[in-house]
Formats: C-alpha cells, sequence, structure tokens
C-alpha cells in the first residue's frame, strides 16, 4: 500500500502557525521550526497576561481610591472598612471611576460614611 503524505492537512498546519507568525523579526517569521516555538510561547504570555491584567486593573484601582480618600482625611482601609459597614455595595472599578471623573460626588460618599 502506498504511503499517504497528506500535504494538504501538513501545509495547512504550517501555513496556520506562519501567519500567527506574521510581524515577528527574522527567522522568526519564515522558519516554521522557529516560528512554531516562538508562536507557542507567545500563545503563553497572553494566557498568562490576561489573569494579570486583572491583578493590575485592581492595584490602580485601589491606588487611585487610596489618593482620593487621603485627601478627605481617611485610609483606604478605614474607607472599605466604613464602607461595608454601612452597607453600601460599590466595587472598587465604580469608586475608582468616581474618584477620578466624579470628585464632587466621590467626596459626598466619602462624607456620608464619615
Amino acid at each position: 500500500m502506498p504511503r499517504s503524505k497528506n500535504a494538504v492537512a501538513s501545509r495547512a498546519r504550517r501555513k496556520r502557525i506562519l501567519n500567527q507568525a506574521k510581524g515577528f523579526y527574522g527567522k522568526r517569521k519564515n522558519v516554521y521550526t522557529v516560528a512554531k516555538n516562538i508562536v507557542e510561547k507567545g500563545l503563553t504570555y497572553s494566557y498568562v497576561g490576561r489573569k494579570l491584567k486583572k491583578r493590575e486593573y485592581r492595584q490602580l484601582w485601589i491606588a487611585r481610591i487610596n489618593a482620593a480618600v487621603r485627601a478627605e482625611g481617611l485610609t483606604y482601609s478605614q474607607f472599605m472598612n466604613k464602607l461595608s459597614t454601612k452597607g453600601i455595595e460599590l466595587n472598587r472599578k465604580v469608586l475608582a471611576d468616581l474618584a477620578m471623573n466624579e470628585p464632587a460626588s466621590f467626596k459626598a460618599l466619602v462624607d456620608s460614611v464619615k
């Protein structure tokens, strides 16, 4: 029985990897074996990056809330504790947005908590 090469599938597989490697420098973009390794590594970084992005945004929101609350004479932890005891259910993203874009309403919120 003759050997089946299945050139269509293998060419498609290589083409898919090389298309993902478009824009890379040197052999990384046009040599399949090099491109395969780099694309795989890039996909790993993108997976990890999606997790890191959540961490970094939370850090940013906390820093913004802390800066805005300290101007009102509280610390971040005191402010968050007072919010939870009052039963105000606003997440850090909304609080940081208020602190940046609506300082008057954020000040009113801080005064209501004090």
